[in-house]
């Protein structure tokens, strides 16, 4: 029974997350996800629009995972393999590279991302469509993309 790990912020919850977990729980039997926390959110300088609590609620719902655990520092990915069991690592393209040192545990695999979508596109697109026009400049040109 093959145990593939996952590890990231799930902040927004999108199709490209979804597709990850999807083709993640493809290469194994069963899919487990380290969630950051977030204080390691706020180590990493990254803020989650969403708490923890949420996010691993929404992690929990969706059918391809079997389980969620908190994230608390970069250093335990390689404890997490080693108590988990897991067989394969998988971490999204964007990631390429960054955790080859960890195949001494287990096997490494870089997913391709889903393109056009991230949470951080996702917030910049809520924040325009959220931030007053300017006085003087109407509607219209307030909302075309140029």
């Amino acid at each position: 029974m093959a145990l593939v790990l996952t590890y990231g912020t799930f902040d927004l919850l999108h199709v490209g997350h979804v597709n990850l977990l999807r083709r993640a729980r493809a290469l194994g039997d069963r899919l487990v996800v380290g969630l950051s926390s977030d204080a390691f959110n706020a180590l990493k300088r990254k803020h989650a629009t969403q708490p923890y609590a949420d996010r691993e609620a929404v992690l929990r719902a969706i059918r391809y995972v079997d389980d969620v655990f908190p994230e608390e520092t970069w250093e335990q990915k390689a404890d997490d393999i080693r108590r988990l069991g897991a067989d394969l690592l998988v971490m999204g393209s964007d990631w390429s590279g960054h955790f080859d040192d960890l195949s001494r545990h287990c096997a490494v695999h870089y997913l391709p991302r889903t393109e056009n979508i991230s949470s951080s596109l996702l917030k910049a697109e809520i924040r325009r469509a959220t931030t007053p026009a300017p006085a003087g400049t109407s509607l219209l040109m307030a909302g075309s993309r140029r």
